[in-house]
């Protein structure tokens, strides 16, 4: 065995027992010579070289010691591992003494876990003195050797009956206890679960462990009240008390967690058509999941991490949403549950999930495992992710478009039902979309198809993401980044081909941006591209606006609802700071939202942009001013989103240099002799709002603002792709 000693038990103990007198002999001879050599005058040295050597000795015998007593507790706990070989029989014992502490342990703890297993609640409260275990891998891997499959299903099955029989007896104490202990040893399990089935980890049990939790998970296991339950059902309890760390794998997922999925439907497939057929939708035939080992004994979430323990909580779970669970914290784990099609089956499983299944997930009310763990599956820049991410568009837009009457002057609502069923998937299909915003520029100004996704099936997707508010706060902010790296790709005034490298452009950049043919890129170019870029933001933009004021109008809501999200945006500095050709500019490396695609919005939200917001706000207050009060009154999303336009277009002004030369006149955002303009961050709000009305005016930014906001306002192909009329007397009608 790899890392293993081998050693005869009475050898080692007579081997520990010489080496401890052969020390102390050491130290007294050392004692003695250097009393002899002080008496004599003589150099002491030898004495104090014999005096290290039976340090050196006394120590190697305190490691015997140490490794004796594990010896002899890994032989009267049957923890260690025997040899029987022609020169005798050996103990193998592990070369580290931290790995032998932890084979003691996890062998320990799973002793009281088949005990517990058993009903036994001393045993249960033993468990759980290791809980702090479960980050070691040696004894990860001793404990799930010690219990199998088999134990780490019935244990949970015992526990959450001893709950139940807690609750049934009203016995509050020993509830609230059990409540407890539950969640400390799901914790525990979920921990060394997740290690020891992942290849990639020292804990790993090997493949056959993986195929015994699949063969425990589809048996009936009987409870000591004559019951019996799903191994799943109990399995899913250990999914469900995940806290991310460390993720489930690709492996798990591939063979535990299609497993549940494919028995799932195999158990209830029949039930299910039933209760879509006329009949069944008649008499409201609900469309019933497996429901976890908790839910299906009335626990509730009273073992779930982070629930009250007091108190009766009903809502219950299903076995394949606390699998979601578990899979939202790895996006490998996501894709080998999402990117799959299994044998015998004309759909992929997100597919199903989405259309076959949904009724299932709307039955419980349990929308949080299957959102997050989409937002994971889709908002990578990886191949899988972004094929996932068309097919969810792809779905969810051919299963909401009959939500709505078409051919008015707006959106009306045809069948509100249709669109309820599939609002809670509204956010999760809004980070998909803004995860792969630059696919709009595609479909809308170039009229592709990405993979099966049309123009028209985007606007769809559009309308049902744009319904909810962190949805459409999350395509708002997707779109900014959008464009503030449109706005970067336009060439700076003084662009030639000598210095087109250093700013990152080639000599082909520059032939093709010197319109006029002179040789270097002049302000009247930089101007004509930043128009040429903005017009093409601003259509996008249109189309995310537009979608949200069409959702909201089919809802009965006021169409010209301000949005706090979009407020907020404006408000707290979005667009204060310069982030195209920062460079030059010299305030930041990168843009507010850089990390926007693939990180995730809330990592986002409490990272880059919170700094820079608070940054402002400081500034602000230390000087006892507000923001520009337009800025908090703002009257729609449509005036938001020009306010946003321009801040990026006046910044963008400045980074290329089309402001470069310009007389200041004396303003309050320059300083210096000759003037400069101040960095944003030391503006105030006063100041910040001149540098804009200066920009526009002296600038050229009007004439570019305009054209954003003639193309922003233009919503005729927003109306063709919804198949509205296009003659609507509303302000912001009119054709593209």
């Amino acid at each position: 065995m790899s890392g293993f000693s081998g050693v005869k038990q009475a050898e080692f103990d007579t081997m520990t027992s010489k080496h401890a007198e052969a020390a102390g002999r050491l130290e007294e001879l050392a004692r003695t010579l250097h009393r002899e050599l002080r008496g004599a005058g003589l150099d002491t040295a030898p004495a104090a070289r014999l005096r290290e050597l039976a340090r050196r000795i006394t120590t190697q015998a305190e490691d015997l010691r140490r490794r004796q007593q594990l010896v002899h507790e890994l032989q009267r706990q049957k923890a260690a591992f025997g040899r029987s070989t022609s020169a005798g029989s050996f103990i193998e014992m592990p070369d580290r003494l931290e790995d032998a502490k932890d084979l003691l342990d996890g062998t320990v703890a799973g002793r009281a876990a088949l005990r517990a297993a058993e009903g036994d609640e001393q045993a249960l409260a033993e468990l759980e003195k290791y809980v702090s275990r479960a980050g070691d891998p040696e004894f990860v891997n001793a404990f799930l050797a010690a219990i199998g499959a088999r134990g780490v299903t019935r244990m949970v099955g015992s526990v959450t009956t001893m709950l139940r029989d807690a609750m049934n007896r009203d016995d509050s104490e020993r509830k609230t206890r059990l409540a407890v202990s539950s969640r400390n040893v799901l914790s525990m399990l979920s921990i060394s679960l997740a290690k020891g089935t992942d290849p990639d980890n020292p804990a790993y049990l090997g493949d056959e462990f993986l195929d015994d939790l699949v063969r425990e998970g589809r048996a009936q296991h009987a409870t000591d009240d004559g019951g019996t339950y799903l191994g799943y059902q109990a399995q899913a309890l250990i999914w469900r008390a995940h806290d991310g760390t460390p993720p489930y794998s690709k492996k798990f997922m591939e063979v535990v967690g299609r497993d549940v999925i494919v028995y799932e439907r195999e158990q209830r497939q029949d039930t299910w058509a039933a209760s879509q057929d006329p009949l069944g939708r008649a008499f409201g035939t609900a469309q019933i999941p497996i429901v976890d080992l908790a839910g299906s004994l009335g626990l509730g979430t009273l073992m779930r991490p982070g629930a009250p323990t007091r108190g009766l909580v009903t809502k219950s779970s299903s076995m394949v949403e606390d699998l979601f669970h578990a899979a939202k914290s790895s996006r490998e784990a996501s894709h080998a549950l999402l990117d799959h099609t299994p044998a015998g089956w004309n759909e992929s499983v997100l597919d199903y999930l989405l259309t076959t299944r949904w009724g299932a997930s709307r039955y419980l009310d349990d929308y949080e495992p299957i959102s997050g763990m989409l937002i994971t599956a889709t908002t990578g820049q990886d191949s899988i992710s972004k094929k996932l991410a068309a097919q969810l568009i792809k779905t969810t837009s051919d299963e909401i478009r009959e939500a709505f009457q078409r051919g008015g002057d707006n959106l009306e609502m045809r069948d509100r039902e249709i669109f309820d069923r599939y609002a809670p998937l509204s956010y999760p299909l809004a980070r998909a979309i803004s995860a792969n915003i630059d696919q709009l520029s595609r479909l809308y100004l170039n009229h592709a198809v990405w993979d099966a996704v049309s123009p028209e099936d985007m606007s769809y997707a559009l309308v049902l993401a744009g319904s909810d508010d962190k949805g459409f706060e999350a395509l708002a902010r997707a779109q900014t980044e959008q464009m503030r790296a449109a706005l970067d790709t336009v060439p700076p005034v003084g662009l030639s081909i000598s210095s087109a490298q250093e700013f990152g452009f080639t000599a082909a950049d520059v032939r093709r941006f010197d319109l006029n043919g002179n040789g270097r890129i002049d302000r009247t170019d930089t101007i004509q591209f930043l128009k040429d870029r903005t017009t093409e933001q601003a259509s996008l933009f249109n189309h995310i606006v537009e979608s949200r004021r069409q959702v909201l109008i089919a809802q009965g809501l006021d169409d010209k609802k301000a949005d706090e999200a979009l407020k907020g945006m404006v408000a707290n500095a979005i667009g204060l700071i310069p982030v195209p050709g920062a460079r030059q500019a010299g305030i930041l490396a990168g843009g507010v939202f850089g990390e926007i695609i693939g990180r995730g919005y809330e990592q986002l939200a409490g990272i880059g942009y919170d700094q820079i917001a608070e940054q402002v706000a400081l500034r602000m207050s230390t000087s006892h001013r507000e923001l520009d009060e337009t800025y908090r009154t703002l009257a729609d999303n449509r005036l938001g989103t020009e306010r946003l336009a321009e801040q990026m277009i006046a910044t963008a002004l400045l980074s290329k240099g089309a402001l470069d030369g310009l007389d200041l006149g004396g303003a309050s955002f320059a300083i210096n002799d000759p003037p400069r303009i101040k960095p944003f961050p030391e503006m105030s709000a006063q100041e910040y709002g001149q540098y804009l009305a200066w920009a526009r005016t002296a600038g050229g930014s009007s004439e570019i603002i305009s054209t954003f906001e003639e193309a922003f306002r233009r919503v005729g192909k927003v109306h063709d792709y919804l198949s509205l009329d296009n003659d609507s007397g509303s302000p912001s009608g009119g054709d593209e």
